[in-house]
């Protein structure tokens, strides 16, 4: 059973020790934890829990599980077995699934309170993290694989497209006017391939990033002033913004194609009729990555989220969706999202995406600026 006054004696660490808030404590876990009374109503909550329902602790305590999730999930049912016959259960494998946190893959630890009969301290362990960290490995081998790709066509392709591009020009000038249909038919073709292929020699760049402070919702703001006065007139674009975040150890101009390109497709999704996009930033504790070409670890605070309400992305493409060459688009190149893999991957950073019907979400978690506080928010130099 759980005793929530375990911490009361954590003074044994040393004779002037203060003891330790158990809140403090319980918010620096990565794990969303919460308390709930014999009714079944949220009494505490920490900062994870609230990044997983997006919402503060003041609008989830005092409110029934059951405000936030379906009655018959399994998750409520877990909790209930628990109040009435005061044993704790773990469960792997549970699907947690509701409008406010998408669908996800959790361990359930749900424990009794010793001190307070029916009460439940409900603990879920998100079990995506791990692999969201293997789909961070495959992006960086697809963007090798794009790499290497595009320095062969840059030197097979571009430059034999020179010579076929100039003996047509040579044909048309002697030829019938049938003829130069073709001839130009060539020309064009040749050049649509050549600026496919410049597109792809940006993946070849294996250059680090210049790594500046740069102000996260200054970047965000440039690129939702660029999309309403272009691609995303159509759509109504909603901020939740995190004006605490300290800044991001990047290339200002990366990162503005990052999410210039993810708004772009957020807004290509969105119904033509009540197309809303949704940009947020928020602070999150616990994922840590291998920076490239280091042996060092980042941690990964600042979330970065582009949501979208139109029909989400196709079963079938979701494990492939940032490989070179797959697109939801009928016309598209499939260059944009291993492009933006790329970049974040030169950060040190992961994106990841939960998609269904009405609500698709991107999000981009980065390290940020540190001083060498325990709590990471500000510092003039990154940190691993």
């Amino acid at each position: 059973m759980v005793r929530l006054n375990v911490l009361k004696n954590a003074t044994k660490g040393g004779r002037n020790a203060q003891p330790l808030d158990p809140s403090s404590v319980l918010n620096t876990l990565p794990t969303a934890v919460m308390v709930l009374d014999d009714k079944g109503i949220i009494r505490q909550v920490n900062t994870a829990t609230e990044q997983l329902f997006h919402l503060g602790s003041n609008s989830l305590c005092g409110q029934p599980l059951t405000e936030f999730l379906p009655g018959d999930s399994p998750i409520v049912g877990l909790v209930q077995v628990v109040s009435e016959d005061n044993y704790g259960v773990s469960e792997h494998g549970v699907t947690l699934d509701s409008p406010r946190t998408g669908l996800r893959t959790v361990t359930v630890q749900a424990t009794p309170v010793a001190e307070r009969v029916g009460w439940v301290v409900l603990a879920l362990v998100e079990q995506t993290l791990a692999i969201r960290i293997g789909q961070q490995m495959g992006h960086r081998n697809a963007a090798r694989s794009v790499s290497a790709m595009s320095a062969l066509l840059a030197h097979e392709i571009k430059n034999p497209l020179s010579g076929i591009r100039g003996a047509a020009q040579l044909l048309e000038q002697s030829g019938s006017e049938d003829d130069r249909v073709l001839t130009r038919l060539i020309t064009d073709e040749a050049d649509r391939i050549v600026k496919l292929v410049e597109r792809m020699e940006v993946f070849s760049d294996t250059r680090p990033p210049q790594r500046e402070p740069v102000n996260i919702h200054q970047v965000m703001e440039h690129v939702r002033r660029v999309a309403e006065n272009g691609f995303g007139k159509s759509v109504r674009f909603i901020e939740h913004y995190d004006p605490s975040l300290p800044p991001v150890p990047g290339d200002r101009d990366q990162l503005v194609q990052v999410f210039l390109n993810l708004v772009k497709n957020a807004v290509e999704a969105a119904p033509e009729q009540g197309g809303e996009v949704i940009l947020s930033t928020g602070y999150q504790h616990g994922v840590r990555v291998a920076v490239p070409g280091s042996r060092t670890r980042m941690n990964l605070p600042l979330v970065v989220s582009i949501q979208d309400n139109g029909e989400g992305i196709p079963e079938d493409l979701r494990p492939h969706l940032f490989d070179p060459f797959v697109s939801t688009k009928p016309k598209g190149s499939g260059l944009g999202l291993a492009l933006v893999a790329k970049i974040v991957n030169d950060h040190g950073g992961i994106i990841e995406f939960d998609s269904q019907p009405r609500r698709t979400v991107f999000k981009v978690m980065l390290p940020i600026m540190t001083t060498g506080r325990r709590d990471g928010r500000k510092k003039s130099t990154p940190t691993p």
